[in-house]
């Protein structure tokens, strides 16, 4: 018994949108390999800067544009301005639900910078349940150089003053570091350096706020996700091959075909003289 030929017999509109999903899938997967180098960049600098040499208030000062400098460790000493600090609204620590607390910080040579100090829990709103942790006098600390944020669709707007005396701490409320207006908030000099510190992990008395909240770990999953993608269009590329490599069909069963003759059941009637 012969098997029935196959032939390769594509049809066109399977053929464009397969075609248009392998080309899409293959399009992500190389964006995700794009993103990947991307994205082992970030993790190589924030591993990088933390360990060099702390930068003094007379270097942090000079700044100028803080993206070189990012992430760079910098050591000061002054005091903090408690009466003026400001939260930053929806922050999490280890899924508990909280505010990062952003103080004035005035060096020893009068110039002024915002320090976000840490996090602290939404019981702790109040700074008078935390008064420990509001040190007062001359302090060195340790933090890390941040640029400001940026302000995106799915992040409220700041709310400069609170009318409704919402934040104990009066401070407005905050959603993102939006520096130019903190500073005007804070009832400081509009001029300064384009950046802003996150205090590093430290002993605080009574234990709040929390420091040491800067993401320098990052998830990098671009890998898997273009190698998902390669596979998906691969694939579906099979699928559109295996479903058009056709068995061929009969003579008789082709469009437009004759059916050939074949001997008649019986065999054939012979004349009475033969």
């Amino acid at each position: 018994m012969t098997s029935t030929p196959r032939r390769f017999r594509p049809t066109f509109w399977a053929t464009f949108f397969a075609g248009l999903g392998v080309a899409l899938m293959f399009g992500l997967g190389v964006w995700q390999i794009d993103r990947l180098g991307t994205k082992q960049d970030m993790i190589a600098e924030r591993e990088a800067r933390p360990a060099l040499e702390a930068l003094d208030a007379t270097e942090l000062l000079a700044i100028d544009d803080a993206a070189p400098f990012e992430f760079r460790r910098a050591e000061l000493t002054g005091r903090y301005l408690h009466d003026r600090e400001m939260l930053l609204l929806a922050r999490s620590m280890n899924r508990n639900v909280g505010y990062q607390v952003v103080t004035p910080f005035v060096l020893e040579t009068g110039e002024e910078l915002l320090v976000n100090r840490g996090w602290i829990p939404d019981d702790r709103e109040d700074p008078a349940t935390r008064a420990e942790g509001q040190v007062e006098g001359k302090v060195t600390i340790e933090a890390l150089v941040r640029r400001p944020g940026t302000e995106n669709w799915l992040v409220p707007d700041n709310v400069p003053a609170d009318p409704t005396g919402g934040n104990a701490s009066g401070g407005g409320e905050w959603f993102w570091m939006e520096l130019p207006a903190m500073r005007e908030a804070a009832g400081l000099a509009p001029s300064g350096p384009p950046l802003y510190l996150e205090a590093t992990a430290s002993d605080v008395p009574g234990g709040f706020p929390i420091g040491g909240q800067t993401r320098l770990e990052l998830r990098n999953d671009h890998l898997q996700y273009a190698i998902t993608w390669f596979l998906l269009g691969g694939a579906l590329a099979i699928i559109w091959f295996v479903f058009h490599w056709r068995r061929e069909e009969t003579v008789g069963n082709e469009p437009g075909g004759t059916k050939a003759a074949g001997p008649k059941a019986g065999g054939t009637k012979t004349g009475a003289g033969s």
